[in-house]
């Protein structure tokens, strides 16, 4: 687990017991009664392949309810692909986020606005890639998997010195690749951390991160409910896609 995870699990201070668990086929939902009121987070759903058929990938599933929160957030540390989801969404659902901090901006818009005949990197395909190219002189998309117009992962240590703008996946948390990607962006480079998966923290503008961008759930139930049935992320309700930006001259 890299330096900044390990602070951000370290700072927080509220705990309740966990009321629901879902691992949905793209998204994990944790929700929990905190002090203040019920709350929810989100994270990509991960699962290992090529595991031995019928191998259990979550210990104590089906007993989840009524743990603490706090402990589930732990799982973020765990060599279990879909514990890390269920860890990471049971973190964010912990996080007081300070909206203060925050404004109501998708990490696309941000993108395109620094990133405007400029070269960009995005690290992980989503969605709104297209809309990046078209504004782009450049724009690679690092993948594990890549699809067509993508460039494969491992050519990181190539591509990302030459962005001036890079965008990261939060799920470089999860895989824990976030460290080394971060180091080979030049430090003069824009870069992000975006995606619903990532804490909504200020111990990211430790590092040269000048944004981050993540979700807050406002209605818990609905999200529950498509979660379960295999939601896509637009298809989930009740969500605000809101980015933390660093604050001029410093943290």
């Amino acid at each position: 687990m890299n330096e900044i995870l390990a602070r951000i699990l370290a700072s927080v201070t509220r705990d309740g017991p966990v009321s629901d668990v879902r691992v949905g086929t793209h998204w994990t939902i944790v929700a929990a009664e905190l002090p203040g009121g019920p709350s929810a987070g989100l994270a990509s759903t991960q699962s290992v392949h090529g595991a031995e058929p019928g191998a259990a990938t979550v210990r104590d599933a089906g007993r989840l309810i009524g743990r603490s929160a706090r402990e589930l957030a732990g799982w973020v540390q765990s060599d279990r692909l879909t514990e890390r989801s269920i860890g990471f969404a049971a973190l964010n659902a912990l996080i007081e986020v300070d909206e203060a901090r925050c404004v109501e901006l998708n990490a696309a818009d941000l993108i395109v606005d620094r990133g405007a005949g400029r070269n960009i990197a995005i690290v992980g395909h989503f969605p709104f890639v297209d809309q990046v190219r078209a504004a782009a002189r450049q724009c690679w998309v690092l993948e594990l998997n890549p699809g067509p117009g993508d460039v494969p992962a491992a050519m990181a240590a190539e591509v990302l010195p030459q962005a001036d703008v890079v965008a990261l996946t939060g799920m470089t948390l999860v895989n824990d690749t976030f460290d080394g990607l971060l180091a080979l962006c030049r430090p003069d480079a824009y870069a992000l951390l975006l995606g619903a998966t990532t804490p909504l923290s200020p111990h990211f503008f430790d590092t040269m991160l000048s944004a981050v961008s993540g979700t807050i759930l406002t209605d818990i139930p609905a999200a529950l409910l498509a979660v379960s049935q295999a939601a896509a992320f637009r298809q989930i309700p009740g969500r605000r896609l809101v980015t933390m930006l660093r604050p001029a001259g410093g943290a």
